[in-house]
């Protein structure tokens, strides 16, 4: 077995834990403050991170070269996960899933205007195709459009300016790195942040900042079971996606990361009903087209444009 094909292994049991993760925590959201979830799996991904580099000889280091940029990517991807989550709460688990695999797409174009990279004829028909297969789930102007639709997309939008940032600091800062500077922007901005609202909550009168912000639940055993699998099945998902671009080609790994689709539909079936009708099948199918296209044609003209680890922290 080469190195690419452990590589896939690897990114298939990454996408298989994230598919648990984001599972439980559509189950739990509901009676569950979001921020302690988010808080409590950022401080169990760090410790498992340390404890990965530790016993694997490798230097932990959690300082950056470029602080004001780590601070942001922290940002983007505390506030834009939020969004996905809240979204997997009132929407199918595939379709949501669906929605955040553009990533290529705006990658693509943000590396057009931040890396100068140039984008043919090939790149453009794929985005059109994967904004057609978007449209096709959101359904806008439909009677059925769901405005949760639209929040993948912007975790999407992101997450890729966020990878973008790390191609960019990729020089000084290492992946390790910047996946700690994730882990700490989660619990910089997550414990203020729910504070802050129990401090003010008697002042705020808003269901949607109520069901984010709920006060953390800290005696129900059932609840801080399920947080604690989440947090642990999260952790070794990225350390599997990490471990997989180390040793394989992540050229040829990257598009084995869409056997999340499959999971997530499984999934959304078996345990919580959910069937996503001929659109969003037809959709989703038109999405994954897009993205793998994109990947191959890197893979032929040998540019790091769209290339990223699906980091769900």
């Amino acid at each position: 077995m080469n190195n690419n094909q452990i590589g896939i292994i690897l990114i298939i049991l990454g996408m298989l834990f994230f598919s648990i993760q984001d599972a439980i925590i559509k189950n739990i959201i509901s009676s569950t403050s979001l921020v302690q979830i988010l808080v409590f799996r950022s401080i169990s991904g760090f410790l498992l991170l340390s404890a990965f580099l530790f016993f694997s000889n490798r230097s932990i280091n959690f300082s950056s070269s470029y602080p004001l940029i780590a601070l942001t990517r922290g940002t983007l991807f505390f506030f834009g996960f939020t969004l996905f989550y809240i979204s997997v709460s009132q929407i199918p688990l595939a379709e949501a899933t669906s929605l955040f695999f553009v990533s290529p797409l705006f990658m693509t174009i943000f590396s057009k205007f931040m890396l100068k990279n140039s984008i043919g004829l090939h790149r453009t028909f794929a985005m059109l195709i994967g904004f057609s297969g978007t449209l096709l789930i959101i359904k806008p102007g439909y009677e059925t459009f769901n405005l949760f639709m639209v929040l993948p997309i912007i975790t999407a939008l992101t997450y890729s300016f966020s990878m973008i940032l790390a191609k960019k600091t990729s020089d000084k800062d290492s992946h390790f790195q910047q996946t700690f500077h994730i882990y700490l922007a989660g619990i910089i901005i997550g414990v203020p942040l729910s504070l802050s609202y129990v401090w003010f909550s008697t002042a705020i009168d808003n269901s949607f900042l109520n069901s984010f912000l709920k006060p953390w639940e800290v005696s129900d055993v059932h609840t801080i079971l399920s947080i604690l699998v989440i947090s642990v099945v999260g952790s070794f998902g990225i350390i599997f996606l990490i471990s997989a671009y180390n040793i394989g080609s992540p050229l040829t790994n990257a598009p084995s990361e869409y056997v999340i689709l499959i999971f997530s539909f499984l999934i959304g079936y078996i345990i919580f009903g959910e069937i996503p009708d001929i659109y969003s099948i037809i959709g989703i199918i038109l999405i994954v087209f897009s993205g793998t296209y994109i990947f191959l044609r890197e893979n032929v003209k040998k540019e790091m444009v769209a290339i990223k680890t699906t980091l769900r922290t």
